[in-house]
């Protein structure tokens, strides 16, 4: 007698489950990324002088480009909603009050 094997159909519509969706980046996020788009179109119109020996197309603009790029975006980007944060350390003394380990 052969054991009997439920089909994949089955297993698979029972596994799978309803996951919520939520976008990772928030209002405050998108404030931060404009913040660095604006630091880039300003960054952009200074370099547009034609002066070569001026101060700010050689300097400012420059300057203002690499903080735009690498700092201000990326940090709009990674940057985690504080609903996120708040809840992170609740959890951890969850899990340190239910630890096995033994201290006396």
């Amino acid at each position: 007698m052969q054991p009997k094997v439920k089909s994949k159909k089955t297993q698979i519509g029972k596994s799978k489950q309803k996951k919520e969706f939520s976008f990772p980046l928030e209002k405050e996020n998108f404030m931060i990324i404009g913040l660095g788009i604006a630091l880039l179109i300003v960054g952009y119109f200074l370099m547009s002088e034609n002066s070569v020996d001026g101060f700010l197309p050689t300097v400012v603009a420059p300057i203002l480009l690499v903080a735009g790029y690498c700092v201000v975006i990326p940090y709009g980007i990674l940057k985690k909603p504080k609903s996120e944060i708040s809840s992170v350390p609740e959890e951890s003394i969850q899990e340190a009050e239910t630890s096995n380990i033994k201290t006396s």
